[in-house]
């Protein structure tokens, strides 16, 4: 089970950070982690993908605004929302893809999701 953090009420312009951690798993910060947001009435919109080899991409829509990262946290991964705007609006879910680091299995599984706002 994973679990986020760091979702909030922003204004346009602002940032914030949101995490996405496994308990106890000293290697997920090099696990390859995809994010996702939801909002009302849409279809679920790919934001983000850290890949087995640490390479971020990212959608058109948040490219050069967001950036996943990684912190002395070994058991935890970030993403890094900065220059927000109100249609970054939504619920961010962060969904680990399995694989492996260094022999080291990789989890599979779904956050529960954190709201963020962004409005002035």
């Amino acid at each position: 089970q994973l679990l986020e953090s760091g979702g909030g009420l922003v204004e346009p312009g602002g940032s914030l950070r949101l995490s996405c951690s496994a308990p106890g798993l000293d290697h997920f910060r090099r696990c390859p982690v995809t994010w996702y947001r939801q909002t009302a009435g849409k279809e679920r919109e790919w934001v983000s993908t850290m890949s087995s080899d640490y390479r971020g991409t990212y959608a058109d829509s948040v490219k050069g605004r967001f950036s996943i990262t990684i912190g002395e946290a070994k058991d935890t991964q970030y993403l890094q929302m900065n220059s927000l705007k109100p249609e970054d609006t939504g619920m961010y879910l962060c969904k680990a893809t399995g694989g492996s680091w260094q022999g080291a299995p990789c989890p599979e599984g779904w956050g529960q999701g954190t709201q963020v706002t962004v409005s002035s």
